[in-house]
């Protein structure tokens, strides 16, 4: 089953990709929770906007996140501090694919990193990957889920 509730989050410096991806995503039938910016704001801040976003998917409220600043990095490691979020920072396909075996449930791009085709591309790879559920991947995602819970008590 593909998913179909795709949150989206950015700063300034993927104000611009985060339009042609909701563009992108809404002609292909995905419902899309835009957490932000609005408006292309040189001041503002990724935490702002990717902290919402990256909740939603950690309370099941939309099923993927993306999240875009001008690396991808900074997003990445706010999302990653949100318990329950499995974000990875993807510039390749390989890794959007293989995110599945981490079950990731956030993408994060550089938006002046990733041009329009390469972001479709990815974002497509990274929609269409499942979880396979092998033992050996529940296995770590079980490490990873009590480190976490460790971490916040």
């Amino acid at each position: 089953m593909t998913p179909k509730n795709i949150g989206v989050a950015v700063d300034h410096g993927g104000f611009e990709l985060k339009a042609y991806l909701v563009r992108m995503l809404s002609e292909v039938g995905y419902k899309v929770a835009d957490f932000g910016d609005h408006q292309h704001n040189l001041d503002d801040d990724y935490p702002d906007f990717v902290v919402p976003l990256a909740r939603s998917p950690a309370r099941c409220e939309v099923t993927r996140g993306l999240a875009t600043c001008g690396s991808g990095v900074g997003a990445c490691v706010v999302a990653n501090k949100v318990p329950g979020v499995r974000a990875g920072l993807i510039h390749e396909t390989f890794s959007a694919h293989q995110g599945a075996d981490d079950d990731m449930n956030m993408f994060c791009l550089g938006g002046l990193v990733v041009g329009h085709a390469l972001a479709r591309d990815l974002v497509k790879t990274f929609l269409t990957a499942r979880f396979s559920s092998a033992a050996r991947h529940r296995c770590r995602l079980a490490k990873v889920a009590d480190l976490e819970n460790k971490e916040t008590s």
